[in-house]
């Protein structure tokens, strides 16, 4: 029994130290979206990776159409796919849903920021072409460009663990109309600082369950998703 009780709690010791890793990848041009999500832990012995290729707007309706690709383990074994529309009800929601989070955790901000100031950021690359067929319009959306790389920089090093200095490069087309974004970067925490975050929400909780809007994620479901 005292070797079942050893054996348990040294398990959640390596549980609660490891590391997560969460890379993303974003790349926009013109047209065409795509967005990767991979997450890690133990060298890559945990594994999951969702992919959104297709992000486009329905040509029947005020929605916007979505194609994601789920994929789990070391050798992505067990893949899943599914297609989503939102429309701006699924966006109200989402606020709505937000607003019963702050209304009901008591200091859901600083919550949120002790547990941002644990997370760890990496291997920022943020590159974009831009252009609108003018040169002058073209230089000042070049300057407004950096403004908001510059803001969202700043952000992360004010609320996170920022290692590296980000690699970025703004490059204007002054003759053709272009826009094309290239975003990664690595966030890293340990799984014990977000089960404490967790337990945080838990403790500060006030009043009965809220009444979520948003619908639920499906992906472990079978609602519109093909197994491959």
């Amino acid at each position: 029994m005292l070797l079942i009780i050893l054996i348990l709690t040294v398990l959640a010791i390596i549980i609660l130290v490891t590391k997560v890793r969460v890379h993303l990848d974003y790349f926009h041009g013109n047209d065409n979206d795509h967005f990767k999500v991979i997450i890690k832990a133990w060298g890559g012995l945990i594994r999951i990776k969702m992919e959104i290729p297709v992000v486009k707007v329905d040509d029947n309706s005020p929605t916007i159409v979505t194609e994601e690709k789920l994929s789990v383990g070391p050798k992505d074994k067990l893949k899943q796919e599914k297609t989503s529309q939102t429309d701006k009800t699924d966006l109200l929601n989402s606020i709505k849903d937000f607003n019963q989070l702050v209304i009901h955790v008591v200091g859901l901000h600083k919550i949120i920021r002790d547990f941002l100031k644990k997370v760890t950021v990496r291997n920022i690359e943020w590159h974009t072409m831009v252009g609108v067929g003018d040169a002058a319009a073209t230089g000042v959306l070049t300057g407004a460009f950096w403004a908001v790389k510059g803001g969202a920089i700043g952000f992360l090093s004010h609320y996170m663990k920022l290692k590296e200095m980000p690699v970025m490069t703004i490059t204007p087309s002054f003759q053709h109309a272009v826009s094309i974004t290239s975003f990664k970067c690595m966030f890293q925490v340990r799984v014990g600082q977000a089960i404490l975050a967790g337990i945080k929400l838990v403790k500060y909780w006030k009043g009965g369950w809220p009444e979520f809007k948003s619908k639920p994620l499906s992906h472990l479901s079978g609602d519109n998703t093909n197994s491959v």
